[in-house]
């Protein structure tokens, strides 16, 4: 079965993202929806609130609860995530590296600064997507940007995302981000209004970002590796962090491991 048109996947090509419309259905957005609800009452170690105390609303964060939340491993399993991402990705096979929550409450102000996600992993290659998923309604003020192309251009310095600390590359050897809201402008930038169903789909080098939100904005995200992707090991903590992984997996390596099945 087909589901990407050609167009989409150059688009993705050409972009490093792309909105597939009504590609879930309202059984899979449920179950996700219950996953989530699943995962919020039962926080995972890499929970984290990422905005800021004052902020009249929170941004929750959690990450890699596959094999915990049965939710979240029967919409992976089950859903056509896997088998899209082979499609635009245009990848043999399709490995999963990690899940990720992104809960933003009503009213809450923390803005999701511009970046791009590789920096901060523990992989290394061009084939990847990452799926992102809205569980509400998303308007256009609130949604995922993307600056069209920046995939293609180099990697970016990562930084703390409230105090901009470049904890991951030493300062220096890397380019820094442009202050694109600067001047929005000068930017290629890409953003649609969502409703459940709907899924963005982005390259782990597109430089991304999001406002607040005055309504629940809950997403569900899922990164997917394709054929050249290769473990990276970091001599720092990266985000998320896999620990132990270093002792099992030397650096160069396809991601062959319990935490990262091939889904189709």
């Amino acid at each position: 079965m087909v589901y990407v048109d050609p167009a989409d996947v150059d688009a993705y090509a050409r972009d490093g993202a792309v909105v597939l419309r009504g590609i879930f259905t309202l059984q899979q957005v449920e179950l996700l929806r219950a996953g989530v609800a699943r995962n919020l009452a039962e926080p995972g170690p890499l929970a984290a609130v990422a905005s800021d105390p004052d902020d009249a609303g929170r941004f929750i964060e959690d990450f890699c609860n596959w094999q915990r939340i049965p939710e979240y491993e029967e919409f992976i399993r089950t859903s056509p995530a896997a088998a899209i991402a082979r499609e635009v990705m245009q990848s043999e096979h399709v490995r999963l590296y990690h899940d990720h929550l992104l809960v933003k409450e009503p009213k809450t102000r923390q803005r999701t600064p511009w970046h791009q996600d590789q920096p901060y992993y523990n992989v290394e290659g061009r084939i990847n997507v990452s799926m992102w998923i809205p569980l509400d309604s998303v308007p256009l003020e609130s949604t995922l940007e993307f600056v069209a192309g920046s995939h293609l251009g180099p990697w970016l310095m990562p930084r703390t995302f409230r105090d901009e600390q470049a904890k991951w590359f030493p300062e220096g050897t890397l380019a820094d981000l442009p202050r694109i809201d600067d001047d929005r402008d000068a930017y290629p930038i890409l953003g649609w209004d969502l409703e459940p169903g709907d899924a963005v789909w982005f390259h782990m080098l597109t430089l991304h970002g999001a406002a607040g939100t005055t309504s629940l904005r809950r997403a569900f995200s899922l990164r997917f590796l394709g054929d050249d992707m290769v473990h990276a090991p970091r001599p720092w903590r990266t985000s998320p962090e896999f620990t132990g992984l270093a002792d099992e997996l030397p650096a160069g390596v396809p991601m062959d491991h319990p935490l990262f099945p091939v889904l189709v």
